[in-house]
């Protein structure tokens, strides 16, 4: 009987497969035409934005990557599911289940990628910022010529020319500064922009020093975030072969006690299923809890 099972789940994986590679997007469309609907409904606006940067980034999920995905951790949930607890229909559950984990795991991918992008913008912004204050020594016209030079990107871009448009309009820099930083709340911006403020509203007599290791603290901060997210490349490829090991550990206490044991427990004592049931969910929310602190909290600063 469980073979047959395991003969059944993996023609059914097959199917839908074989479905995939013959329509293009036949499996896709049934689940990301519903997932899409519901998406385009209630997600916030701000993460609509992220996705949408992200697709002209070239950096978005095709649709053969997110099919794949679907297909991997349903026919993986399945499986392990069904090994707990030797039924079908839990199986499909828990397979179902792992199906919607999917736009949550591309939810949280397009916000890492998005945050790696803004900060590399604002790298781009401040340094050629301080480049050009050093030869013009004037923000406005600092700002104005890195806007020029095409080097930034939306949103950044367009954030820069509302300073300008602001620095115009009230005659002073303050606002302009206080726009920006509200935006953008890195201490390289904050600590570049109370320099250039202070310069301007106090003057320097050696501001050339000032940028210099104002340009070198921007440099060491940017090698020590690009040399944390290696590490914590690392760290997660890791993480994630862990958390995958913590379900074949749970099962061989299964073959430990002999599976006819094992089973005869699971079908008699509702406990035991009860137990089970937390264990392999913990596993999961062990998983995913991980993810997120991975994509979420990516070390900028």
């Amino acid at each position: 009987m469980p073979s047959l099972v395991l003969i059944l789940i993996a023609f059914i994986l097959l199917y839908l497969f074989v479905n995939w590679q013959s329509s293009g997007r036949g499996v896709y469309n049934t689940i990301v035409d519903a997932v899409g609907v519901a998406y385009e409904k209630y997600a916030p606006y701000s993460f609509k934005q992220i996705r949408e940067k992200i697709k002209q980034l070239g950096q978005e999920y095709t649709v053969r990557q997110y099919t794949t995905q679907i297909l991997l951790y349903s026919g993986a949930a399945a499986v392990i599911s069904y090994f707990y607890f030797y039924n079908i229909m839990i199986s499909l559950i828990y397979a179902l289940a792992a199906v919607c984990a999917v736009p949550y795991l591309s939810y949280l991918r397009c916000k890492r990628l998005y945050s790696e992008f803004i900060f590399e913008q604002i790298q781009t912004y401040t340094t050629n910022t301080i480049m050009e204050f050093a030869t013009t020594q004037a923000f406005v016209r600092a700002i104005e010529g890195v806007y020029a030079s095409g080097v930034l990107e939306d949103p950044v871009k367009s954030d820069v020319k509302v300073m300008i448009d602001l620095a115009y309009k009230n005659g002073s820099i303050e606002q302009s500064i206080e726009y920006f930083n509200a935006k953008y709340d890195y201490f390289i911006v904050k600590n570049m922009h109370q320099l250039f403020l202070q310069i301007t509203n106090e003057g320097s007599r050696d501001s050339a020093m000032a940028l210099e290791n104002m340009s070198s603290d921007i440099d060491m901060l940017v090698e020590a975030v690009y040399r944390d997210r290696m590490d914590r490349a690392v760290f997660h490829r890791k993480f994630v072969q862990f958390g995958c090991i913590l379900y074949v550990m749970a099962l061989l206490v299964e073959f430990l006690i002999g599976i006819d044991v094992y089973i005869g427990m699971i079908k008699e004592n509702i406990l035991v299923n009860i137990l089970i049931h937390m264990i392999l969910i913990g596993n999961t929310y062990f998983l995913l809890n991980g993810e997120k602190y991975y994509n979420e909290n990516v070390g900028v600063e």
